[in-house]
């Protein structure tokens, strides 16, 4: 068999399919050899670079040449091995872009080496050599261009000066020189061809703005002219030469917005709707890419997401479609089965897209209208005819459309039944209380002077246009959602406190207009609680946990939510504000998570304690790390240090906001050791306590250290041990009964445990503890007199019980080694009674007080009020052996 005949047999299927190869191939019988040499192996970034090397200093025609037998080649190769079905979407895109920036980066060095009489571009602030950044923007940017695609530049550079050469130049002149040769050594027209059409019009300004521009220029630009739509362009901005890290720190908050960014939607609605109206004017309907169900719509799935959480997840800052719908696959904000339909028609309509370029190398989405092109394109797709072909793309744009629509279609109402015309006539200066009565508000009076306060007050006559229409279309909505609550007075007052709140906040406002229906989400729990309206209140930011039901009520994965804090983290590298932040937004976003189930009935008490203090157990550890990692002259890679918890952390029975009790020690024989750590204790507590923009955490007491506020922030294990056995006072030793390791060097903890133990176990005169266990009761009733509606502190009551228990360990643990366990006092009452240390009957009474007592305490938390003498009632005998307990204990009465 000839050479020829193998050729012929190996290229068959690209060139019965590509006109253009047909063309090539005549003109260059040694380029259809040399394909089918080199088919099976993908065309690299090296081998292109290396065809690019050694080229004439001055010859530009003999530079244009190169570069464009360089696309021929690579086309060549591309189109074959893709008909040939060995080459898939990724290699065509990156090969392609690999070519585009190759070609860029050359030309660049070939018009800069050979612009020789101005001289060097110098700063003239900094005094150094400027160098021109080349931006590929659009599917270039992205590393996803298009077989036949024009490419999208933008030229900046870093600071305006002059040139140091014969003729000088400003910086600007002489970029902009450089730009107009580097385009026509890449689109000049040859007898070669073309390498790439560019397009400029990304730039600032479009056609009637300078073809360059400094970082100062362009961020004045983005600042005072910069519109949504270049937002989304610039999505996909990559530098490819000169300095492109500062290039993106100035574009990345035009981009990303520090806050979630829900006005995004409307901005991308009307950008799709301009794009649509074109598309129907030129009769479009069949272009695959700007048509219904086409590519644009997938992207614009993608950056929507992007432009809305990007400035919150680094992980959403990246440019390629694919890579950016699998992240939000993970992320949890598409299901899995949504982003595997858009993966699908991705690559579908991609493919397509290439095949219609390959058939005469022409830059063209819009399918064919004759019957031999239709046939190509089937053929290579892999379909037996026309007709099989449209039916598939057809099931693909389908799907793209459907998902489209859920995401940009525009909001429907919120259930419930929208106010009929309260606010209407509030905001037209009247009296609404008859609309509000009728709608079952039951102080419609003072409800209407409420919305007429805030109609009139400064906060929202100052509204910006757009935030004032989106609270007029929100708050009769909300009046209407509230009406359907056991409380609408109350639930529509906390609601107005949150529009107020976040009324010049058009992305919040945005994201309620833009999701009415989490309007019943919102209103319900703004119902049900005073705290969690204040907290949701002072952080809106939360709102967006009401979108999806699933997260919000999806038990937490403390190991897996582990991962996801550390990766956000390591993400923010040196920025310690940005750090402290991401802690707060993720522990807020979790206590907010755990209120929501908590109040839907899906969790027990004991249940929520523990979510709160394995919460809280985390945001110490990876505190800890990261400190640790900021602190300068420390003497070792890891600290050989732990946190312990005390009180309700140290118990895992932590409440919504309750503070941290906490002790730290430390095992190091390092000489820096003791001021290394007092560092790191101290750093800890300020990334704990301070109240940054996002918040703060926890307030952190550390009265419970050894010698109390006049002792060291932090002791080493040896010093704790010694003041446990000699120096420590018997309500110390109360309090080390609920002590736990709860984070840091896993050795410390385990000493920690020793320590305890012994301490716990010691041998002890039962008579002096009990004198001591009542003087310490009575001394906190000189702060805390115990009435009756104080769960905590009345007699039977929580302190009463917790004395109870820390007495029994104490003087009993010698003996019965189980009671030193931290396994909470419902279970430690009843080893105590199982071990005969106290009556069975009254153990078990004092555990149902407990358990109800907290269960009292935690719903005065959420709900702002004392309980009522008849719900005391109903546990008054639990109460009652209590103080029974507590008088057969400690030889007294305990009164009521």
């Amino acid at each position: 068999m000839s050479c020829d005949t193998v050729t012929s047999s190996t290229l068959a299927p690209a060139l019965a399919h590509s006109r253009y190869l047909q063309r090539l191939f005549t003109r260059h019988p040694d380029l259809a050899d040399e394909t089918a040499a080199h088919l099976y192996q993908p065309f690299s970034h090296a081998e292109m670079s290396l065809r690019l090397l050694n080229d004439s200093a001055n010859d530009e025609a003999a530079f244009k040449r190169k570069l464009r037998r360089l696309r021929q080649a690579v086309m060549a190769r591309l189109i074959a091995r893709e008909l040939e079905g060995l080459a898939d979407l990724d290699e065509a895109v990156h090969t392609v872009s690999d070519l585009a920036e190759l070609a860029v980066q050359h030309a660049l060095a070939f018009v800069t080496r050979n612009e020789t009489r101005p001289g060097r571009p110098i700063g003239e602030d900094s005094g150094e050599l400027q160098e021109l950044i080349v931006v590929g923007m659009g599917k270039l940017g992205g590393r996803e261009l298009n077989v036949s695609s024009d490419i999208d530049l933008i030229f900046v550079y870093p600071e305006d000066g002059t040139t140091d050469g014969d003729v000088r130049l400003t910086n600007h002149e002489y970029f902009t020189r450089i730009g107009k040769k580097l385009i026509q050594l890449i689109d000049d027209p040859t007898e070669d061809g073309i390498v790439f059409r560019v397009d400029m019009r990304l730039r600032p300004f479009g056609d009637s703005g300078p073809l360059v521009c400094s970082f100062a220029a362009l961020e004045n630009y983005l600042i005072t002219q910069g519109r949504e739509w270049e937002r989304y362009a610039w999505i996909k901005g990559r530098a490819m030469t000169g300095d492109g890290d500062a290039l993106m720190q100035l574009i990345h908050p035009f981009v990303y917005r520090k806050y979630l960014d829900y006005g995004a939607y409307q901005s991308m609605r009307e950008l799709h709707s301009q794009i649509r109206r074109e598309v129907q004017r030129r009769d479009r309907i069949d272009n695959i890419k700007l048509g219904p169900g086409g590519i644009r719509e997938i992207e614009f799935i993608g950056q929507v997401f992007q432009l809305i959480r990007g400035g919150r997840v680094k992980a959403l800052t990246q440019r390629e479609t694919r890579g950016t719908l699998d992240e939000l696959g993970r992320q949890g904000l598409l299901p899995a089965e949504t982003v595997a339909e858009l993966q699908m028609a991705y690559a579908f309509l991609r493919n397509v897209e290439h095949r219609l370029m390959y058939i005469d190398d022409a830059q063209t989405q819009t399918l064919p209208g004759n019957d031999d092109d239709r046939a190509r394109i089937a053929t290579s797709m892999g379909f037996a005819d026309w007709a099989a072909f449209t039916a598939a793309l057809a099931y693909h744009r389908d799907r793209v459309t459907l998902q489209f629509e859920q995401i940009f279609g525009l909001p429907q109402e919120a259930t419930g039944g929208a106010d009929d015309g309260a606010w209407q006539q509030t905001r037209d200066g009247e009296q609404a209380p008859d609309a509000l009565a009728a709608k079952g508000y039951r102080d419609a009076t003072e409800l209407a002077r409420k919305l007429a306060a805030f109609a009139s007050s400064n906060r929202y006559q100052q509204m910006p246009d757009r935030c004032r229409q989106r609270v007029d279309h929100i708050l009769p909505a909300l009046i209407g959602v509230a009406a359907g609550y056991p409380n609408p007075d109350d639930t529509l007052s906390r609601l107005l406190g949150l529009l107020e709140a976040i009324g010049r906040r058009e992305s919040y406002l945005a994201l309620l207009a833009e999701h009415p229906q989490t309007l019943n989400r919102l209103a319900e729990l703004y119902s049900a609680s005073p705290w969690v309206s204040d907290y949701l209140t002072r952080h809106p930011i939360l709102l967006d946990e009401l979108l999806d039901a699933r997260l919000l009520y999806q038990a937490p994965d403390w190991v897996r939510l582990g991962k996801i804090l550390r990766q956000e983290i390591a993400e923010l590298g040196d920025d310690t504000e940005a750090k402290m932040d991401c802690l707060r937004h993720f522990q807020h976003t979790q206590v907010f998570r755990i209120v929501a189930q908590d109040l839907a009935g899906l969790l027990s008490l004991e249940t929520v304690s523990d979510h709160l203090s394995a919460l809280a157990d985390l945001i110490l550890t990876v505190t800890i790390a990261e400190v640790w990692r900021e602190l300068p002259k420390r003497h070792c890679e890891v600290p050989r240090f732990a946190a312990i918890g005390y009180g309700k952390l140290g118990g895992k029975e932590l409440g919504y906001g309750s503070d941290l009790d906490l002790v730290y020690l430390y095992d190091d024989p390092h000489p820096d050791a003791p001021e290394s750590y007092a560092r790191l204790a101290k750093k800890i507590v300020t990334w704990l306590t301070t109240l940054t923009s996002a918040g703060a955490l926890y307030d952190i007491d550390l009265r419970l250290r050894p010698n109390g506020t006049s002792g060291l922030l932090v002791s080493s294990i040896e010093a704790f041990a010694e003041y446990q056995r000699k120096s420590a006072w018997v309500w110390e030793h109360q309090a080390l009964t609920r002590a736990r390791f709860v984070c840091g060097e896993a050795t410390i903890g385990a000493a920690f445990d020793a320590v305890k133990n012994d301490i716990l176990r010691s041998e002890r005169d039962l008579d002096a503890l009990r004198e001591e266990v009542v003087k310490m009761r009575e001394r906190m009733f000189e702060t805390h007199p115990p009435k009756p509606d104080d769960v905590k502190h009345c007699r039977g009551g929580i302190v009463d019980i917790e004395f109870i228990v820390q007495y029994l360990i104490l003087a009993h643990a010698r003996r019965f080694g189980d009671l030193t366990g931290n396994l909470g006092n419902i279970a430690l009452l009843g080893f105590a009674a199982r071990d005969g240390l106290i009556d069975a009957g009254l153990a078990s009474h004092a555990q149902t007080a407990y358990r109800e007592l907290r269960r009292l305490q935690h719903a005065n938390r959420l709900n702002g009020t004392k309980p009522s003498p008849a719900t005391l009632a109903t546990i008054a005998d639990a109460m009652a052996a209590v103080r029974t307990l507590w008088s057969q204990l400690f030889g007294e009465p305990a009164d009521e």
